[in-house]
C-alpha cells in the first residue's frame, strides 16, 4: 500500500471561515508549492530551512489567488515521514479550491480518508493503535475522552504489548529449535518458565481487556436511563437536568412510547440521559414496544435512575417497590441503581423509617427542588470512573476483540502444558498468539484490515 505520488487535502472544515489549511504530502510536495508561490522575502521553498513559515503569495501565471502563509517539514521529520508542506489561505470557498485545483494540475491527487495519517504508519512514524487514535482525538467531545485518546495516540499500551509480543516470540523460537533437535531430546524451552510467562501475560491481557468496559463509556458518553411507571416525573426530569424542553411532560399516562435520549457534559464526561417509556401492564401495542425498549436500555446503561412518585406512596407500594428494585439490582448488576423519589414537594404520612429502606435521594422535579443532590450522585460516580483512566485504558474494539483472542489462545497454551500437548502444537497455539498482538499494534496487517481502519478518518488527515 505504500504510494510514492503526492497527495493533497483540505484539512480545516470545509466552508467559509477566517483561516483555511491546504496540506501536501509526497516526494514532490515541495517542488510543486514552489512553482506557484512567491515569498515577500523572494527565498525559493526548496532552498527553505524546514520547519520554518514563509510569507507570500500564490500566483497562477499573472492572476495572484492569495496572500498566504506556508510551512514545509522535509522527511523524515514530517507528520507523514515524507516531504509535507501546510499552506494557510484565506477562508473563502474560492480561494480554497483555487489553489487546490492549481496544485491537481501539477501532479497531485486528492489524498483519500485518513491516507495522511496511513502514510504516517507506513512510514513507521507512528504504529496502528496509535494511528487509531488520531481519530479518536479528532472526535473526542470532553476532557476525559481527550486524555483517553491522548494517552493512545502517545504510546498508551503500545509497549506493554510489545514487550509481551517479544517474550512470545522468544519462547516459540526456543520451541522451534526443541523441535529441529527432536530426534537428540534435547530441551531448550523450559515449561515452568513457560508457564510462568503465560500466567503474568494472562494477567496483563485481562487488565486491558477489563479497562474497556471504562475506556468504551468514557469515548462514547456514559449512558443514564431515567425508568419507573409512568407519569413519576421522568419527562420533567430529564428537561431540568438538560435544562431545556427535550421531552414532552403530559399528565396523560403513557406519553414517551419510544426512548428520548440528550447528552450534557459532567465533570469532563460526557453523560447521555435516556428519557424511557413508563413500565406498566398495557395491552397497547406501540406502548408495550416502548416499555421492551426501556428494559434493554436498562441493560446498556451504566447508571439506573429510578423514579418513584413520593406523593402516591403507601406502605403497600413501599414494600412493593422494594421487591422490584431488588428484581432489578440481579437483573442489572453491572449498572449503578440510583433510587429516586420525586414530587417531594407534596406531604404524605410515609415514616422516615420507612424510607430508610430505599436510602432515596428525595426531589421535586417540577419545583427544582435537590436536583443538585442527584447530580452530585452522578458526578461521584463520574469522578471515581475517570480516576481509573490510565495509559493502559483501552476503548477501541478492535482491541478488545484482539485482546479476547489472544487471551483465548494464551489459555489453550495453559492447558495443553496441563495435558503435557506435544511442543509442535504448543508452538501453534503461541504463534497464533504472537499474530494476534502483531494485529493489534500493526506488526502484521493486509491491505483490507487497513483501508477499514483509516476509511473512518476524516479526509485531510
Amino acid at each position: 500500500m505504500i504510494k510514492n505520488d503526492n497527495i493533497l487535502a483540505l484539512a480545516s472544515p470545509s466552508g467559509v471561515g477566517a483561516i483555511s489549511l491546504i496540506r501536501i504530502s509526497g516526494p514532490e510536495s515541495i517542488t510543486i508549492v514552489d512553482k506557484f508561490f512567491k515569498g515577500v522575502e523572494n527565498i525559493k521553498l526548496i532552498d527553505q530551512d524546514a520547519n520554518k513559515v514563509q510569507l507570500g503569495y500564490i500566483i497562477d501565471q499573472d492572476r495572484v489567488i492569495d496572500k498566504v502563509l506556508v510551512t514545509i517539514f522535509r522527511n523524515p521529520k514530517s507528520y507523514t515521514g515524507e516531504n509535507l508542506v501546510e499552506i494557510s489561505c484565506h477562508g473563502s470557498v474560492f480561494i480554497q479550491q483555487s489553489i487546490i485545483q492549481l496544485f491537481l494540475s501539477s501532479n497531485c491527487r486528492i489524498a483519500n480518508a485518513g491516507e495522511f495519517t496511513m502514510r504516517s504508519f507506513l512510514n513507521g512514524k507512528m504504529d496502528l493503535s496509535q494511528a487509531e487514535s488520531v481519530a479518536d482525538l479528532i472526535s473526542s467531545n470532553s476532557e476525559a475522552s481527550h486524555r483517553l485518546a491522548m494517552n493512545q495516540m502517545r504510546g498508551g499500551f503500545k509497549n506493554d504489548i510489545n514487550e509481551l509480543r517479544m517474550e512470545l516470540v522468544n519462547f516459540a523460537s526456543l520451541i522451534e529449535l526443541e523441535l529441529d533437535f527432536s530426534q537428540e531430546d534435547v530441551e531448550f524451552a523450559n515449561m515452568k518458565e513457560l508457564n510462568n510467562l503465560l500466567d503474568k501475560i494472562s494477567f496483563n491481557l485481562k487488565k486491558l481487556i477489563d479497562s474497556f468496559k471504562t475506556g468504551n463509556v468514557i469515548k462514547n458518553g456514559i449512558p443514564i436511563s431515567i425508568v419507573g411507571e409512568p407519569n413519576t416525573g421522568k419527562s420533567t426530569l430529564l428537561n431540568i437536568l438538560l435544562n431545556e424542553e427535550r421531552a414532552i411532560v403530559s399528565s396523560i399516562a403513557g406519553t414517551t412510547r419510544d426512548t428520548i435520549e440528550d447528552q450534557i457534559n459532567i465533570n469532563g464526561v460526557v453523560c447521555r440521559f435516556i428519557d424511557t417509556a413508563g413500565i406498566r401492564s398495557t395491552d397497547d401495542e406501540i406502548e408495550s414496544i416502548g416499555i421492551e425498549r426501556t428494559f434493554k436500555k436498562m441493560k446498556e446503561s451504566e447508571i439506573v435512575i429510578f423514579l418513584i412518585d413520593y406523593s402516591n406512596l403507601d406502605s403497600k407500594k413501599i414494600n412493593f417497590y422494594k421487591e422490584y428494585l431488588n428484581e432489578i439490582e440481579e437483573k442489572f448488576t453491572s449498572a449503578k441503581l440510583i433510587t429516586v423519589f420525586n414530587k417531594n414537594d407534596i406531604k404524605t404520612d410515609i415514616s422516615t423509617s420507612e424510607l430508610e429502606k430505599f436510602n432515596p435521594i428525595q426531589i421535586s422535579a417540577k419545583e427544582n427542588i435537590n436536583i443538585d443532590g442527584l447530580k452530585n450522585e452522578i458526578i461521584n460516580y463520574v469522578n471515581n470512573l475517570t480516576s481509573q483512566i490510565d495509559n493502559s485504558t483501552i476503548s477501541n474494539s478492535r482491541h478488545y476483540d484482539l485482546l479476547n483472542k489472544t487471551y483465548e489462545e494464551i489459555h489453550k497454551v495453559k492447558t495443553s502444558i496441563g495435558n503435557k500437548i506435544s511442543s509442535d502444537l504448543l508452538a501453534i497455539d503461541i504463534k497464533q498468539a504472537i499474530y494476534y498482538l502483531g494485529e493489534l499494534t500493526g506488526e502484521i496487517s493486509n491491505d483490507e484490515i487497513l483501508g477499514n481502519i483509516f476509511s473512518k478518518f476524516c479526509i485531510g488527515k
